[in-house]
């Protein structure tokens, strides 16, 4: 009996439509099945290391589960960003699983860990390290680790980040259209600083690296 081959080929290319779609690196570089998908390369970086200058954040080294979880606010508008909503809502599940994973292997930033017990001059050092706690405010470096390299999935890095977009993050908890932490605890802390200590916190962790430091 003949057996049409058009089927078998249709298969084969739906496969390997599939399986590019899939891939990691070509989701970071091409974006994802859906056109609204774009590239995460264009304002994040050939290796995921942000562009301080535009205030796009460094991806490389975080939490894959930190990431899902900013992906899945974007989509759902929890997390108020209008470019990343749109792309975020247009990725599938298996895709930002796959670009997550592919970013947190990326090498993180070398960095000496300082921690709350180290000396604090300047008001940036003094609230990473020690915090105001007159204000209820606890010190950086208790959440997000020693020199702010993270903590799990719920704490991310702060160092690698630069000045400008850690103080776009405090700024949009204290206006409230970031919002999405559990029991409102950053909403808290960006709340009770003023302009100054924001500019000056951000500046403490984006000054320890090279990567990090605002141009």
């Amino acid at each position: 009996m003949n057996v049409p081959c058009w089927p078998l080929a249709g298969l084969l290319l739906v496969a390997s439509v599939a399986t590019h779609a899939a891939s990691p690196a070509a989701i970071y570089a091409k974006g994802g099945a859906n056109p609204a998908a774009m590239a995460c390369v264009s304002c994040h970086g050939a290796e995921g290391e942000g562009l301080a200058a535009a205030g796009f954040p460094r991806l490389a080294g975080l939490s894959a589960g930190y990431m899902i979880k900013q992906l899945a606010d974007f989509a759902s508008g929890q997390r108020a960003n209008p470019i990343m909503q749109p792309i975020a809502a247009a990725l599938s599940a298996d895709e930002a699983a796959a670009v997550t994973t592919l970013l947190a292997n990326k090498p993180s930033p070398s960095v000496e860990r300082i921690s709350r017990a180290a000396l604090a001059e300047g008001p940036g050092a003094v609230l990473a390290l020690r915090g105001a706690w007159a204000r209820n405010i606890p010190e950086c470096v208790a959440c997000h680790g020693p020199s702010g390299v993270g903590v799990g999935e719920a704490f991310p890095a702060l160092v690698g980040q630069s000045a400008q977009y850690l103080s776009a993050q405090l700024i949009a908890w204290q206006q409230g259209t970031r919002k999405n932490d559990p029991n409102d605890l950053m909403g808290h802390i960006a709340r009770s600083l003023s302009v100054d200590e924001i500019n000056a916190v951000s500046a403490y962790f984006a000054n320890l690296t090279d990567t990090g430091a605002a141009r």
